[in-house]
């Protein structure tokens, strides 16, 4: 599993209210939740961001509330993947519950600049910066949550009948 597009950088602690603002939370439409995404971060965020684009962010992305809205919200947006020194715990899980990858590494998440091209790769945990020649490492994802996240998240991989 591959992932490759622009860097789209935000900083430390950006929450699940800046990702998915609370007063789009009485929908659970993936579609509407991808329209606002990060749009008090970055009002014309979902205008630029292209399918297959990435983020990249500091330390604890994801804080704040439990909601599963926030990493739907970020893949209905068409972010294939996200790039964090680290996250919130309760954010992490809820990310590969919904089928989000997320990749920990904080030297790519210091280094790696608004704009850049990346290419990550599930298997090794290896991230290219293109536009900088640069490399770094993050944990790969294990064949096992490539399948959830394939499948679209932990309830459409338990349809499938796969445990």
């Amino acid at each position: 599993m591959k992932f490759s597009g622009r860097v789209w950088k935000f900083g430390d602690h950006v929450d699940t209210d800046v990702i998915i603002p609370a007063r789009y939370l009485t929908t659970s439409d993936p579609k509407e939740l991808g329209r606002h995404c990060m749009e008090d971060a970055d009002p014309d965020f979902i205008k630029k961001v292209k399918p297959g684009d990435i983020i990249v962010a500091g330390r604890n992305f994801g804080s704040g509330s439990s909601r599963e809205h926030a990493p739907i919200a970020i893949k209905a947006a068409g972010i294939s993947c996200v790039i964090a020194e680290s996250y919130a715990r309760i954010f992490y899980r809820n990310a590969f519950n919904m089928g989000l990858p997320i990749f920990e590494s904080a030297e790519a998440a210091a280094q790696i600049n608004q704009g850049d091209q990346l290419l990550v790769e599930a298997d090794t945990g290896n991230i290219e910066d293109r536009t900088q020649k640069k490399r770094f490492k993050a944990e790969p994802i294990p064949a096992f949550m490539q399948e959830l996240i394939k499948d679209g998240g932990l309830v459409a991989h338990l349809k499938k009948g796969q445990v």
